[in-house]
């Protein structure tokens, strides 16, 4: 005859398996799915680190063609880059630099066509904006003002603003706006650390203009309007 233990787990076990009919599938899929979703993570961090180390290996190669002027073999190791490992920080890098190499060696195109990439593709905000204002710096030799101004229209890192201003301000003296480019000379003169000895080349631009620095925004514009 069957104890009152016997019975109270036979009830438990009908429950459980009650319970399971209901829903194993159902847990089953679940635990299916995170076990896939851990597997999948874990790949996708190796992938990344592997496509990591690959990169840095080109990007070495790259640096030592750009450490003995080598413009084209810089252009054809940061061509396979950007085709390879797009995503990757060594693939920006890469890009300045070899950007950097072919300016030097007179391929101001291709060095153009360099900075544009990595201004469209970067996935930081830092090498997009510097990208920007170099690209914008190589437009301004080309007597491309527009284009030059709009590359420094998509600037979005703070800490680049007083160096697109900068950049800004000897545009439109080329154009022959100096004053406006008297405001963002004295953007970039306030916005920029007082410790940096860039800050001195602002100031010089800004006095060959006829204006103090210390005088800040306001006195620059009004400098400006009483011409």
């Amino acid at each position: 005859m069957a104890s009152p233990l016997d019975l109270e787990e036979q009830e438990q076990l009908d429950q459980l398996k009650a319970f399971w009919k209901q829903y194993g599938n159902l847990i089953t899929w679940v635990i299916t799915l995170v076990l896939a979703a851990y597997a999948g993570w874990m790949g996708w961090n190796w992938w990344q680190r592997d496509q990591a180390v690959k990169a840095a290996a080109m990007y070495d190669e790259l640096d030592r063609a750009a450490a003995t002027g080598e413009a084209d073999k810089a252009g054809r190791v940061f061509a396979d880059m950007k085709e390879r490992f797009p995503r990757t920080v060594f693939t920006q890098q890469g890009a300045l630099l070899a950007a950097k190499v072919q300016y030097e060696k007179g391929q101001a195109e291709a060095a153009r066509t360099t900075l544009t990439w990595v201004a469209d593709n970067a996935g930081e905000d830092e090498y997009r904006s510097l990208a920007q204002i170099r690209l914008a710096g190589l437009l301004l030799e080309a007597k491309q003002f527009d284009a030059a101004l709009k590359a420094l229209d998509t600037v979005k890192s703070k800490d680049f603003e007083a160096l697109a201003a900068d950049r800004r301000g000897d545009i439109l003296i080329a154009q022959g706006k100096g004053d406006e480019a008297k405001v963002q000379y004295q953007k970039a003169f306030d916005s920029m650390e007082k410790t940096l000895d860039y800050r001195r080349l602002i100031e010089a631009k800004l006095a060959g203009l006829g204006v103090q620095a210390d005088g800040g925004a306001a006195k620059a514009a009004a400098a400006g309007a009483s011409k």
